[in-house]
């Protein structure tokens, strides 16, 4: 059916086409940003939580966490609880 479509109207299915692609990018562009806003909360809960355990962050811990990947925060957020010092949190 959609070769059928394609041949009798090539100019309609070429638009079609670029509007599901933009659609798609679209999409994926929104789905990254959300990812971002999700990981700048993480960093933020991060910040909280060393705060509240260690007291001030200084501002190299602070970039450090900021810069972190997604998937390194959340053994972050553990290691809060029973790390000594805030190095003990932060290092790989």
């Amino acid at each position: 059916m959609r070769i059928v479509y394609e041949r009798e109207y090539p100019r309609e299915a070429e638009i079609m086409m670029s509007c599901s692609q933009r659609s798609i990018e679209q999409g994926r562009r929104q789905g990254r940003q959300q990812g971002k806003l999700e990981g700048s909360r993480e960093g933020e809960v991060m910040i909280l939580l060393r705060q509240l355990k260690f007291g001030g962050v200084p501002e190299p811990v602070r970039r450090k966490i900021e810069q972190a990947d997604p998937q390194t925060l959340p053994a972050w957020s553990e290691r809060v609880l029973t790390a000594a010092d805030i190095e003990q949190v932060i290092d790989d």
